[in-house]
């Protein structure tokens, strides 16, 4: 790779949704009794671009938004928070997606997702697609979702054939069942992914949907069989569940008074991608992922709850001298 090329290199692209988040401000109620809202950039792999750049990385964000005003907002988002916008697309014949959410806490949070009849991230085809970029990142992240429908499905196949199975090409197992038809299709495409990718990370329930276990280690086993380098098995208030060939590390949760869920998982992605690019141990990843998942689950809103690096060592410092 040429000096000109290393340095427009990214260090995370991430692949999938984007859209506004309405969350409410008001907590215990159901939105038809909600009176006022919020609103702030949204979508996982959007999240997570975001997160990366909190903690310094150069990210960009591959979707699709409509021709709306809420599209000009993603955009105008993005730069603001650090993520560059060059790869999102603009699709005049659909609107850009909308997600509410209600607030339940500790751990009821559910979601309303406003995608028909097709959301624009899910129109990106494999020719839109920058595939030097995405194959010279040092980590390209996709979801689950991008896998429920065409030609979002092919484009991230084309993407993965660029890319030839790279270090750090990571598969969020983000199972959303409202996206698929069945969970056997899920399953299906899943298995296809698991083909390309060299790290995967998902919760208990998304690893059945992925290799149909909920035990962790078997879980993680069972991705290890597919190819995978690096299973990750997050386990909620039981703590992360990390697995190599070599290597089996857990590590405990971070306690914390929970305002809202939604935004934890992503603030983990941010941050794993940041410590896994540091060259860190397992062990100082997996600790760093949670802390940073625990700051944004104390926050209502996910992209602008993503933490800097400061945020999660000053609390990983703490923890370990407590430890000590």
């Amino acid at each position: 790779m040429t000096e000109n090329a290393m340095s427009d290199r990214f260090d995370v692209i991430t692949v999938g949704r984007i859209g506004i988040d309405l969350y409410p401000l008001q907590d215990g109620v159901g939105l038809e009794d909600v009176e006022t809202f919020g609103k702030y950039l949204g979508g996982s792999a959007t999240n997570v671009a975001i997160a990366a750049a909190r903690h310094g990385l150069r990210s960009a964000v591959v979707t699709a938004t409509g021709d709306d005003p809420f599209g000009r907002y993603a955009h105008r988002e993005l730069r603001r928070l650090g993520v560059d916008d060059r790869f999102v697309g603009t699709v005049p014949s659909l609107k850009t997606p909308i997600t509410f959410c209600e607030i339940f806490p500790p751990d009821d949070f559910p979601l309303y997702f406003y995608r028909d009849p097709l959301a624009p991230d899910l129109a990106i085809t494999g020719k839109q697609l920058d595939l030097d970029a995405l194959s010279s990142a040092r980590i390209l992240w996709a979801t689950v979702t991008g896998l429920s429908r065409d030609p979002s499905r092919t484009a991230h196949h084309v993407a993965w054939e660029a890319r030839g199975r790279a270090p750090l090409t990571i598969l969020d197992l983000d199972y959303r069942p409202m996206f698929w038809a069945s969970p056997e299709r899920a399953t299906a495409e899943v298995e296809r992914a698991l083909e390309h990718v060299t790290v995967a990370v998902g919760n208990r329930e998304e690893c059945e949907i992925a290799v149909g276990e909920t035990d962790p280690q078997r879980a993680a086993d069972a991705m290890l069989e597919r190819g995978v380098e690096l299973a990750i098995v997050k386990q909620g208030p039981r703590g992360v569940l990390a697995k190599t060939r070599e290597e089996t590390v857990e590590v405990p949760p971070y306690p914390v008074e929970v305002v809202n869920g939604l935004g934890a998982g992503d603030g983990f992605g941010g941050a794993l991608c940041f410590g896994l690019l540091q060259g860190w141990p397992l062990d100082r990843v997996l600790r760093f992922a949670n802390i940073a998942g625990a700051i944004v689950a104390t926050r209502r809103e996910c992209s602008t709850a993503m933490p800097t690096t400061a945020e999660v060592e000053d609390i990983l410092k703490e923890v370990e001298h407590v430890g000590s």
